[in-house]
């Protein structure tokens, strides 16, 4: 693995990067980040203690109709239970146990990825590789966050490093298969990167008959049966979840629901703003790397090619396949005589400032106001309070972040599953005339919520309803500096006034 008491001191260091790394990222990037983790653990483990309301813990319609597994929120409500067992399941440990856990994996990945390079290489390259890896902006804004994909990148390097590419003595078909078929249980599309990388083994292998029978057919049937097992427990039911996932986005495409970008999107805007600074280096690399890593090359663009075939594109869709990319800007900067220095110097200063602004600043808006929130939670007024989120669906986290069982709702936006043309979500009606829709939503003032959260740009067009309500703006939160659409700079909260209540 190296030298003699390099790889403990490697590993501090990563630890305490990464820890760093987790209390700088004070940001909400996408829902899915709570969504599909933190609120579908926080359901599973405090469901059952309090049923008094029935909506305490709310799952998004993904898991209504089986697109999910529970496998990957199975670690989040585990280490709620252990909080729990502690009696420490305060609601900010709640938010940062999950996170810091999430920081410590990424901070293993970013050794092994050491490793590897270093065994295929030597200690300078693999010492160039980590650079850039801790240098990525992009890394640093997604590997502490609880999202399939961060989980599906730290996998992903996992089994790279297992991965039987010619010269490496640290092959093993077993331990890589394994971990890319957990990343395949959290997460389908793991699958993708793998294709090229799985079949140039399957080519290379002399005994490709042992590899089917003493390898993928029982990692397979373990993995997928383990996956199975945990679903039929919290669904009731047995359900093959990548089988829905896949005939949901792919066959029927119905991620255009949330949106759809032209083909080349991924080739001129995802892959070089995720790359950032690094993609001059990252070609260089590519040009430079020696023909046994192409196989590696090989997988980025078929990732993105793939990934261009859908219609709905996202950044963090190809975060797996950044490491990749991190290996070859290594070599570049290895390759480099004179310029090492500046080049290093570059990519440091040029990452540290989209890494500081999108990790404290941009879009911090969502996660503050529930701090807002949690105040509700700690006076007798609780049972009174209500709260009503109108904002873009999931734009906030939900009882993961408030936990406690207050009364809240938000403006819901489940696709329309039955075929329906004049399908509209309660979101889009909403927005259609927030007005009208408030007045006939509360036509009872008994029915009002206690705290009203909506973005700024909402303000003007609602205000006659807050005033005939009496409602006050009790605080004001700051999101963004790019206010887009019905996302505005600033976040208010309203209560009723003291008077109305009594």
């Amino acid at each position: 693995a190296g030298a003699p008491g390099e790889s403990p001191r490697l590993l501090a260091l990563a630890v305490a990067l990464r820890g760093l790394n987790c209390a700088l990222v004070q940001t909400s990037f996408v829902p899915d980040e709570y969504w599909q983790s933190l609120e579908v653990a926080h359901r599973m483990l405090f469901m059952i203690y309090i049923l008094n309301i029935n909506n305490y813990g709310y799952l998004t319609w993904e898991w209504e109709n089986g697109l999910r597994g529970y496998s990957y929120p199975l670690i989040f409500a585990s280490i709620y239970k252990v909080l729990q067992l502690l009696a420490k399941d305060d609601v900010q440990l709640l938010i940062w146990v999950p996170r810091l856990v999430q920081a410590l994996l990424a901070a293993f990945a970013d050794v092994k990825l050491y490793s590897l390079v270093r065994h295929l290489e030597n200690a300078e390259t693999a010492k160039w590789v980590y650079f850039c890896q801790l240098c990525s902006w992009f890394t640093w804004y997604s590997c502490t966050r609880t999202l399939t994909n961060s989980m599906e990148t730290l996998l992903t390097i996992f089994a790279l490093s297992y991965y039987p590419i010619k010269g490496s003595k640290m092959g093993s078909s077993c331990k890589y298969l394994t971990l890319i078929a957990l990343a395949i249980v959290i997460r389908p599309t793991a699958v993708i990167p793998w294709i090229p990388l799985v079949f140039n083994h399957f080519w290379q292998e002399q005994k490709k008959a042992d590899l089917i029978l003493h390898n993928c057919i029982p990692v397979g049937l373990v993995t997928v049966g383990t996956s199975l097992i945990i679903d039929r427990v919290f669904f009731g039911k047995w359900v093959l979840v990548q089988l829905n996932f896949l005939k949901f986005n792919v066959l029927q495409n119905l991620g255009t629901f949330y949106g759809s970008h032209p083909w080349h999107w991924y080739f001129t805007q995802g892959l070089p703003v995720i790359l950032g600074t690094h993609l001059p280096f990252f070609i260089h690399g590519c040009v430079q790397a020696p023909k046994r890593y192409h196989i590696f090359l090989m997988a980025v663009i078929w990732t993105v090619l793939v990934y261009s075939a859908l219609s709905h594109k996202e950044f963090r869709f190809i975060y797996p396949v950044l490491p990749l990319c991190m290996f070859f800007c290594g070599y570049s900067l290895k390759q480099l005589k004179a310029w090492k220095k500046s080049a290093a110097s570059f990519l440091l200063l040029s990452n540290l400032l989209p890494a500081l602004y999108t990790g404290l600043i941009h879009q911090r808006g969502s996660l503050d106001v529930m701090s807002h929130v949690q105040q509700l939670c700690n006076n007798s007024y609780q049972s009174q309070a209500s709260v009503f989120i109108m904002m873009p669906c999931h734009s906030t986290p939900f009882y993961s972040h408030v936990h406690c069982p207050l009364k809240m709702r938000f403006l819901q936006c489940p696709p329309d599953l039955t075929g329906n043309e004049s399908y509209i979500d309660e979101a889009d009606l909403f927005y259609s005339n927030p007005l009208a829709w408030l007045n006939e939503e509360f036509y009872n003032d008994t029915l009002l919520p206690s705290h009203l959260i909506f973005f700024s740009v909402l303000e003007q067009e609602i205000s006659s309803f807050l005033a005939l309500k009496g409602y006050e703006k009790s605080a004001t939160v700051f999101h963004t500096h790019v206010p887009q659409g019905r996302v505005g700079s600033h976040i208010y909260v309203y209560r009723k006034k003291a008077e109305m209540n009594h």
